[in-house]
């Protein structure tokens, strides 16, 4: 499964529901790259530099550590890709890694929020969090971002046949046991 949405949508919050529900690990590039960013690793190092910005990590980088985390065993009988693909050539990437393992996405989810929603969300996280990526500058870049790169993937997954929407807004319960309904046809849920 992927998981699709705009920043703030509450797709890491609903992520750890559904993987808990299913039985599947939640995948997070996200949280990959923020704890290799607090580690400073070489790779967080990179990354940093592209999330300060609110730019989306090389593909180089993004690839080869997805696929590295799709072949632990944990995988092996589902995921939840949550962040990733986020590109037309990230889409053809994970296409050509599950193909190599026989495998191939069930359905990919996506969680659909308002825009200034959104940015009152992520700025209230950050002040909770003391996240410091997300500043009103920040998060604006990252929805315009979002909107050029990643949402024509809704549509390329919609024409597979393979998109399903829910709305992201409301109290998150809600939004679980939208999310589940949803999901019910493709899952034992």
């Amino acid at each position: 499964m992927v998981l699709l949405g705009p920043p703030g949508a509450g797709k890491g919050t609903q992520a750890a529901r559904i993987s808990e529900r299913l039985s599947i690990p939640a995948i997070s590039t996200g949280d990959i790259f923020r704890a290799n960013a607090s580690g400073a690793t070489e790779l967080g190092k990179q990354a940093k530099q592209y999330m300060d910005k609110g730019e989306y990590v090389p593909d180089s980088v993004t690839n080869a550590m997805v696929k590295e985390r799709l072949a632990a065993a944990d995988a092996a009988q589902g995921f939840l890709l949550d962040g990733y693909p986020r590109t037309e050539s990230q889409v053809h990437e994970l296409d050509a890694m599950l193909a190599e393992t026989g495998l191939a996405l069930d359905v990919v989810l996506e969680i659909t929020a308002d825009a200034e929603a959104v940015v009152a969300r992520l700025l209230k996280r950050a002040t909770e969090q003391n996240r410091a990526d997300d500043t009103e500058p920040v998060i604006r870049r990252r929805l315009e971002v979002y909107a050029e790169q990643t949402e024509p993937l809704a549509s390329l997954y919609g024409s597979r046949g393979l998109l399903v929407r829910v709305d992201g807004i409301g109290d998150v319960d809600e939004v679980t046991e939208r999310i589940m309904t949803a999901l019910a046809p493709y899952a034992a849920v």
